[in-house]
């Protein structure tokens, strides 16, 4: 089933702002701005990036490309470099005809060519220079290996690539699950992607943190993590699950530490489940 431009587009921007209003420690919401960046930046990036997101007359990476030069004429910064990643592959699935959007999804990543990976490799240095780079194939350079390539040898390193040679699996197995099982739980509003993002932040140490602070503090918030997820599923008042999400903001915040990886692979799952169900 084939999704109209305006579904993908509303899919989309009601995911990223599902993200931003959730309570995710360390990361922006509305609860608390941080790293000199605001809630409000993040909701004007979805806006802007939506277009190009879901314009059919663009390729993969023009898509990527031109929502990112939307974002930085929009906010002046990176505010979702890792979540137009992880968008345009999956909005050019949910285009395509069938019912399965992992079906599609393959597809569309074993299509990608090398206009698409000097587009992508652009968008990645206009955001965040050299952030995919590596002594091989710098994106700052004209590309000489193939995205998929190129992702593959930085999956080790970066959860974003990592999904571009999985088909995506961290987000359907883990965050997806994540999401249906908080539904089945019978938990609402802000609580399901609290559950996702808390399902990658427990999960793996962040890209993000491990690039900015280093593996071991990445660890060493993969493990506090991991011990308040526990608690948030023991706590049964909502005040109380507040409190301890805040104290973990407020430490992260305090130390400049920003899990934005979990955040971005969040609202890719949100996506996933806005987009899957209308196809099934």
């Amino acid at each position: 089933m084939t999704q109209p431009r305006e579904y993908l587009q509303t899919a989309y921007e009601d995911a990223c702002r599902l993200e931003i209003e959730a309570l995710k420690p360390g990361n922006v919401h509305v609860f608390a701005d941080g790293h000199r960046m605001s809630a409000g930046q993040f909701l004007e990036s979805a806006s802007v990036s939506a277009g190009p997101l879901t314009d059919p007359g663009l390729s993969v990476g023009r898509r990527i490309l031109e929502a990112i030069r939307a974002t930085r004429k929009a906010v002046g910064t990176n505010t979702n470099l890792g979540i137009v990643l992880l968008a345009a592959p999956l909005i050019r699935a949910a285009e395509m005809p069938g019912h399965d959007l992992r079906v599609n999804l393959g597809a569309v990543l074993d299509g990608v060519d090398m206009d698409d990976t000097a587009a992508v490799f652009e968008a990645i240095a206009l955001a965040s220079p050299g952030g995919l780079g590596s002594a091989e194939n710098d994106v700052r350079e004209k590309p000489r290996i193939g995205l998929l390539e190129a992702m593959r040898e930085a999956a080790g390193r970066d959860m974003i690539a990592r999904q571009y040679i999985t088909g995506f699996a961290d987000v359907f197995d883990i965050g997806l699950a994540a999401y249906e099982n908080a539904l089945a739980r019978g938990e609402g509003g802000m609580w399901p992607t609290i559950a996702v993002y808390m399902s990658f932040l427990a999960g793996f140490p962040d890209s993000h943190v491990a690039r900015n602070h280093g593996l071991e503090t990445a660890n060493e918030v993969h493990r506090e993590a991991a011990r308040l997820r526990a608690a948030l599923l023991s706590e049964k008042d909502e005040a109380g699950r507040l409190e301890l999400l805040l104290g973990l903001d407020r430490r992260l915040k305090a130390q400049a530490i920003n899990p934005g990886t979990s955040a971005d692979l969040t609202v890719a799952c949100l996506l996933v489940h806005f987009v899957g169900h209308r196809l099934a």
